[in-house]
């Protein structure tokens, strides 16, 4: 055996998620709203431009992928860590070979650093000197909101990248696009995949590609082939290599699924609305877009009948983002039941169309005097300010204009007769208020 038999067997080892991995802009998959054609980050990455950056977004959207690219398209020498075992000392290290690189070769070093949101705040301060002078380019990844999980320090000096979940269509055009091809797919395997298969390993893998490539090479290496040599992966092999059985349901009935759903929250029904999430969960539906559905019902069809639902809701989705599937299945469901049995008002949503409405129409809205801020402007103006009534000094409300003159008489918010809205009302009535 030669040493280039060595190299294919090493490649053909290599998980179809890694094979597939995109070493170019124009086979990254997804991300248009960063990638396309003529955006910010395209330009950057083609004038070998980049500035450090984070990017933030689900498993398996193509994070490392867009930052390997950024590694193969630039002039400059990379250095990749990984925040989960690399020290105080890895960092000094790397800062070190940037130094070296930039005064003896003018070379940029870029440090590529995964899980990030795992840099603790003294591996941060060690980098960030490095940061602010320019001497490294770092770019981290993270699953976690590093505007809440990274030190604001490090953030503040980055321009952070938001990754969105791959769609359905991508992902089954990207495990097409491995079935044909034959240097990096399975191609030269003479595997055939039905499409209801496919679509199954899209949506149980919730837009992580990497998932969906591990369940096609799965579903591909236990198959058996047929007389003529060719594998052929059915829905029940998709569903075999993936753990979830496919509860049919076409695009149409999706949206008929997901409308009944928001419906029979707003109809105080929790049956059915428990009913209908799981019927979507168990056919492949994210668990976090019935979350994100539910947060919104909270303050839609709830709102001030009842404020908790929308601390309940968000509880919720805060559960499944940090603890996951199946188990934040109790938390979600609880907040689906709160939200069915909590009294019902649109209030809020009618307050907010009717002031958008104004605000994009009324032109005329001069902010009266005495609310402008006196700490700049005429004297006239910072006199004009001595008029502002402070409701503190009136026991915690008094009665003036706050409203432009031309909506002064302008009524948004109408408490309805529902649950804590009552309470509202009282308290209007109390305070004296005449709208």
């Amino acid at each position: 055996m030669d040493l280039f038999d060595f190299n294919k067997n090493e490649e053909t080892a290599r998980p179809l998620a890694e094979r597939m991995r995109a070493n170019s802009l124009d086979e990254f998959i997804g991300q248009k709203h960063i990638v396309a054609e003529g955006s910010l980050l395209r330009r950057a990455i083609a004038t070998d431009r980049l500035g450090s950056c984070i990017f933030w977004g689900p498993p398996g959207c193509g994070k490392t992928t867009l930052a390997n690219i950024i590694a193969l398209r630039t002039n400059g020498e990379f250095i990749k860590l990984n925040a989960v075992n690399a020290g105080v000392a890895d960092v000094k290290k790397a800062v070190e070979t940037a130094r070296d690189n930039l005064k003896m070769f003018n070379k940029r070093t870029y440090l590529l650093l995964d899980e990030c949101h795992r840099f603790s705040k003294t591996q941060s301060d060690s980098l960030l000197p490095a940061i602010e002078q320019g001497t490294v380019i770092f770019i981290g990844s993270t699953t976690e909101n590093p505007y809440a999980s990274m030190t604001p320090a490090i953030v503040s000096r980055c321009r952070v990248f938001e990754f969105k979940h791959l769609t359905n269509e991508d992902i089954v055009g990207a495990l097409k696009n491995a079935l044909k091809n034959r240097h990096k797919g399975l191609g030269k395997q003479n595997v055939l995949a039905d499409e209801d298969a496919l679509l199954h390993i899209a949506r149980v893998s919730a837009g992580d590609l990497r998932t969906a490539y591990n369940a096609l090479e799965l579903a591909s290496l236990t198959s058996e082939p047929n007389s003529e040599g060719q594998v052929h992966i059915t829905l029940s092999d998709a569903e075999q290599s993936i753990q979830r059985k496919a509860l049919s349901y076409n695009e149409d009935s999706y949206y008929d699924f997901l409308s009944a759903f928001c419906k029979s929250l707003r109809g105080s029904d929790a049956n059915a609305s428990l009913y209908y999430a799981m019927r979507l969960i168990e056919g492949g539906c994210d668990p976090m877009l019935i979350a994100r559905r539910l947060v919104v019902h909270s303050a839609e069809d709830v709102g001030m009948a009842d404020p908790r639902a929308l601390q309940i809701a968000t509880s919720a989705m805060y559960a499944l983002e940090k603890i996951g599937y199946p188990e934040a299945m109790i938390p979600l469901s609880e907040a689906i039941i709160y939200v069915c049995e909590a009294e019902k008002s649109n209030s809020v949503v009618e307050a907010m169309y009717s002031a958008k409405a104004d605000a994009r129409n009324v032109r005329d809205d001069a902010v009266p005097p005495y609310l402008k801020d006196n700490s700049y402007g005429s004297k006239e103006d910072k006199a004009n300010s001595q008029n502002y009534k402070y409701p503190h000094s009136y026991g915690g409300y008094v009665e003036q204009q706050y409203l432009p003159d031309s909506l002064k008489d302008k009524v948004y918010y109408t408490p309805s007769n529902n649950g804590y809205e009552k309470e509202v009302a009282e308290i209007r009535k109390r305070k004296g208020k005449k709208k």
